[in-house]
């Protein structure tokens, strides 16, 4: 992926790290547009971002990805990247029979959500002389917080939605990138204020970094997360696991 030039959609990116890249990219000279379902706050954002356009969507909605793939399709042709950020991370006791909501909402914006979106702008994207998906997944994929057992679940396929993506785009112009975030100081989870998670500005800095270092990476891995991802691989899964299960327990 080039680090400028292009015309990025990111649904899901009103705050947090979608936001924070959206503006990171628009600094960089891209056109990028921002996806979410309040207008009073999509409003919000293009007054205080001159230059950053907005669009009404809910990942969670097919019918409402259509109307905003039609859209964007007559507004900026030229789109030929989108980040699929939407996604919920919610604490579930499957104890509790009230988990099964937050299970299936969980499921439909952040697994389901993902797959829509990449079907629908897809067919688009094929035909952009070069083009790229990024998918979200989450260090989570690799080791689970027991606290988060849905959202864990659809980040681990996330990330094998990815890799079967990619090589079945392999003879394509559509690169495919996994972005794997660790814990970052964002809403989700009330992470704002934790010591254990990385500062928003400092994950952003290094991704930038990483994007810009290597256009044809396959996976952005900041240092912060490779703890996690790559835990199975030295040996080291059960202590991670052992760490994040003190983590929000009840």
């Amino acid at each position: 992926m080039n680090i400028s030039g292009n015309t990025v959609f990111i649904p899901g990116a009103t705050s947090g790290i979608g936001l924070g890249l959206a503006l990171r990219l628009h600094a960089k000279g891209n056109t990028v547009i921002v996806g979410g379902r309040r207008t009073e706050l999509l409003r919000q954002i293009a007054a205080e971002h001159p230059g950053i356009g907005t669009v009404v969507i809910d990942a969670a909605d097919p019918e409402s990805i259509v109307a905003a793939r039609d859209d964007l399709a007559a507004r900026y042709p030229a789109l030929d990247t989108l980040v699929t950020m939407a996604g919920i991370m919610e604490p579930e006791d499957l104890r509790d029979p009230a988990s099964l909501d937050v299970a299936e909402r969980t499921v439909t914006l952040n697994l389901l959500g993902t797959i829509r979106l990449v079907n629908a702008f897809l067919p688009g994207l094929l035909g952009r002389p070069a083009a790229t998906i990024v998918t979200v997944s989450s260090g989570l994929a690799y080791v689970p917080l027991p606290a988060t057992p849905t959202y864990n679940a659809t980040k681990a396929a996330i990330h094998s939605f990815t890799e079967s993506l990619r090589v079945q785009l392999t003879k394509s112009d559509v690169q495919v990138i996994e972005l794997v975030p660790p814990a970052t100081r964002t809403a989700l989870m009330n992470q704002q204020d934790s010591d254990v998670a990385m500062p928003l500005e400092d994950f952003l800095d290094e991704v930038m970094s990483l994007l810009e270092a290597d256009p044809k990476a396959e996976q952005i891995l900041v240092e912060r997360v490779r703890w996690q991802r790559n835990a199975e691989a030295e040996g080291r899964y059960q202590d991670v696991l052992g760490v994040l299960s003190g983590r929000y327990r009840s």
